[in-house]
């Protein structure tokens, strides 16, 4: 069931806040142990995830559906976000969001290109052949 972009800047807006609201307040058990730091960058990468989906929604709405986010300020700005999110838990959990999140824009592209992709005609250069 999809949702519009304007709900789906609520949904994942209400969702960040949460998360980063929860890694703070948990923050002494998720550096407890290095598999809770562990955990702590990977909730972290789900910040930038929804970070990233919240802004990306926002400006489908102020712009209109055809804008869309690039490397530069869309996810930088994301990445930096749930970085500093990540870095008031442990410092190792800046390390493995930072893992996380590129694993996560990977799939994020890979998913975007198969579903919008414009499938663009080639052209082929015919040579002459030399006899």
């Amino acid at each position: 069931m999809s949702v519009t972009s304007g709900i789906s800047f609520v949904l994942s807006s209400i969702l960040t806040v949460l998360l980063f609201s929860g890694m703070q307040m948990y923050r002494s058990w998720l550096t407890s142990s290095q598999l809770h730091t562990i955990l702590a960058g990977y909730i972290g990468s789900l910040l930038f995830v929804f970070v990233l989906t919240a802004l990306g929604n926002l400006e489908a709405t102020v712009f209109g559906k055809s804008f869309q986010q690039k490397l530069f300020p869309e996810v930088v700005f994301s990445l930096i976000i749930s970085l500093i999110a990540s870095g008031l838990v442990h410092r190792v959990a800046t390390t493995t969001c930072f893992l996380f999140s590129m694993v996560a824009l990977y799939y994020i592209n890979r998913i975007s290109q198969e579903t919008y992709a414009v499938s663009v005609p080639t052209m082929s250069l015919h040579t002459k052949k030399r006899k």
